[in-house]
């Protein structure tokens, strides 16, 4: 009898197979399992093998993230990070302890404040002015659909009260017209492209720096949602190669190469091309990324019917479709037929029916190849469209850390939806409910990468700590089973690694070992469990 490499004993061990069943052991030889079961599994524990005791402890399929911007996250991790607070004096102190840190930097760059911490969601340029009045300031929001600038980069950039807005973004103004120093989605290239670019080693560095972060948080796989330059953000694609082939890539990637807006099917052709270069050992890039729509906050998501203004009367917005419908439904076909992923940024319910509908025209013309396309944040869907997921075979791609009740959500997004729309809201339950597929992923830099947090929201709809607030929209929790489910099972489909996310015979030894069994605890302290080690296919890569 072979002895295995890695056992792990005296479970739980939850396998998240199809009927969810329990083991208390399990055995790894090189970088598969080789067996699952009880006592018998111990029968290959040889002079050589490492043994892991998991009493009082949980053992779960690695999790995985199936819309996330390492790259880009692990750079501004070494630039002006606002990410841990959201007090706008805070972010003042921390911008200007930046500054007189790096006083040879051109440029003050970074970001992760956060909308809720400025009335309706918008910094003024003084204020960056009064702690950086001498160099252009560029910071990005958390969720980088606009940024923040001091007057010196409006004035680098030639943004005055004549400047147009661009076709798919939005420059803030004071009432005089002037910039306001608030950049709304595709107006922040006007700045950006003046920033001095990241450089190769800048962006491997940030690559390892999240992939150890990730690690930390029991993730071992992951899809890039950005593969390709846009608003300042630089192409991560050769620090995956590079990592790739060295051998410093532990992680299992998936890329999703962006699809540039501006552009239309001929750049389909270098999608293909990109497809090959861009795939070696854990990566691969075999999805497109469509941004069909903005955000709610800023009203750029793209919605059925119009915002409303501060009072609860219509306004004539009703978002942006960054790609024309009619348009879409040609490209994905395409797309579709050559065996492509796409991956939408949908987030409005006009952009998630625009969506399905581009995939339900690729079905008609293609039939069902199993691409897997997915829709990711599903912020509003309309009821009529929650069967057609199923129906489709599109993927319900989920952050769920964005369904609880916190400011964002109380003062910038429910007032100019309307109570109607706002209970449309992250309708997860009903997704289930009608036969979705569900995978999860975090969105970081946006939000949290911590993947214990978002089961904790999905399960609870309530922010972790926030016992007392009110539960954001009850009938669309999850249960506990079914939340690990989409962020390991789900997220390895969604990743096309049919191999991982479940704790079966044959399957990759993408693991990670809880410090509790959170299947037994009340689901309101879900969100205390702590990663204590994580393995990619056998081989350890965090301990805690």
């Amino acid at each position: 009898m072979t002895t295995a490499d890695l056992v792990f004993t005296r479970g739980p061990v939850l396998t998240a197979d199809p009927a969810r069943t329990r083991a208390t052991s399990l055995a790894v030889v090189g970088d598969r399992i080789t067996a699952v079961g009880h006592d018998e599994v111990r029968e290959l524990i040889g002079p050589g093998t490492e043994v892991v005791d998991l009493t009082g402890k949980l053992l779960l399929p690695g999790f995985q993230d199936a819309h996330i911007h390492p790259v880009s996250a692990g750079v501004e991790l070494a630039e002006c990070d606002l990410s841990g607070t959201v007090g706008a004096e805070e972010y003042l102190t921390l911008i200007r302890a930046y500054a007189d840190a790096h006083p040879d930097r051109a440029w003050i760059t970074g970001g992760g404040w956060s909308l809720e911490s400025f009335d309706g969601g918008l910094p003024t340029r003084q204020l960056l002015d009064s702690v950086v009045p001498d160099r252009p300031v560029l910071l990005a929001n958390r969720d980088h659909h606009g940024a923040w600038a001091n007057t010196r980069a409006l004035e680098l950039a030639g943004i005055t009260a004549a400047t147009p807005d661009p076709a798919d973004g939005r420059i803030e103004r004071e009432p005089g017209g002037s910039p306001s120093g608030m950049l709304q989605e595709g107006a922040q290239a006007l700045v950006s492209r003046l920033v001095p670019a990241t450089t190769p080693a800048d962006r491997l560095a940030g690559l390892l720096r999240a992939q150890e972060l990730l690690h930390s948080l029991g993730i071992t796989g992951w899809q890039d949602a950005l593969l390709g330059g846009f608003n300042g953000v630089t192409d991560p694609s050769v620090a995956y190669l590079t990592a790739a082939r060295d051998g410093s890539l532990t992680a299992r990637v998936t890329g999703a190469m962006w699809w540039d807006r501006e552009r239309g099917a001929e750049q389909i052709d270098e999608l293909v091309a990109n497809r090959e270069k861009l795939s070696h050992g854990r990566f691969r890039a075999g999805s497109v990324k469509i941004m069909q729509d903005g955000i709610a906050e800023n009203f750029t998501a793209a919605m059925t019917s119009p915002y409303l203004d501060g009072c609860g009367c219509a306004t004539t917005n009703s978002g942006l479709s960054f790609v024309d419908p009619d348009a879409l439904r040609g490209h994905v076909t395409r797309l579709d037929a050559l065996d492509f992923q796409v991956h939408f940024h949908a987030l409005g319910d006009r952009a998630v029916r625009e969506a399905l509908d581009a995939v339900e025209a690729a079905v008609e013309a293609n039939g069902r190849r199993g691409n897997r396309h997915h829709l990711a944040h599903l912020q509003v869907v309309h009821p009529d469209d929650i069967r057609r997921f199923a129906r489709l075979g599109a993927i319900a791609n989920i952050q769920p850390l964005w369904a609880a009740h916190e400011p964002q959500m109380d003062e910038l997004t429910i007032p100019f939806l309307g109570p109607e729309r706002a209970a449309w809201q992250y309708p997860f339950g009903d997704l289930l409910r009608a036969g979705a597929t569900l995978a999860a992923g975090s969105d970081w830099p946006v939000s949290s990468p911590d993947p214990i947090q978002g089961i904790h929201v999905a399960v609870n709809r309530r922010e972790p700590g926030a016992a007392d607030s009110p539960v954001f929209l009850p009938e669309q929790r999850l249960d506990p089973a079914t939340a690990v489910a989409a962020y390991t099972a789900g997220s390895a489909h969604v990743n096309g690694l049919d191999d991982a996310g479940s704790l079966l015979v044959g399957n990759l030894a993408d693991l990670v070992v809880l410090d509790r069994d959170i299947f037994t605890a009340p689901p309101e302290e879900i969100s205390e469990a702590r990663v204590l080690r994580t393995y990619v296919g056998g081989s350890l890569v965090h301990s805690g």
